[in-house]
């Protein structure tokens, strides 16, 4: 179930965006299928259509799914392989919150724990 919080610094297309991306982690989404309409999604959640149009598009960006005229948002196929790029991209977003870790007193150990628990959470959420 998508739930979306606007009291977050984090914007809302990008909070849809995660938890598509986690649902499909935990294999409540699988390739091929169909996300819900514009416009349906955008009505259940009570955001604006371009809050889910924008997610989407992000999604889309990112290879997790494509959208097909008279069909929707379909799920890409996932275990494909990383490319540099993407790698490099990801690694562009984690490094400033390693650095941040990092000044905030935090060692190396318990950034490691850290990311161990987001990833045990996403995967049993």
């Amino acid at each position: 179930m998508i739930c979306l919080n606007s009291e977050l610094d984090i914007p809302l297309y990008r909070q849809l965006s995660t938890q598509i991306m986690e649902s499909l982690v935990r294999g409540e989404l699988s390739t091929g299928d169909t996300l819900p309409s514009v416009r349906a999604l955008a009505g259940d959640l009570g955001v604006n259509m371009h809050t889910v149009n924008k997610s989407y598009h992000d999604l889309e960006a990112k290879g997790i799914i494509e959208i097909v005229a008279k069909k929707g948002a379909v799920i890409k196929a996932q275990d494909q392989k990383i490319t540099t790029q993407r790698l490099e991209h990801l690694s562009s977003e984690f490094k400033p919150m390693v650095v941040e870790a990092l000044l905030s007193g935090m060692d190396e150990t318990k950034i490691h724990t850290l990311i161990t628990n987001i990833i045990s959470t996403v995967r049993e959420d």
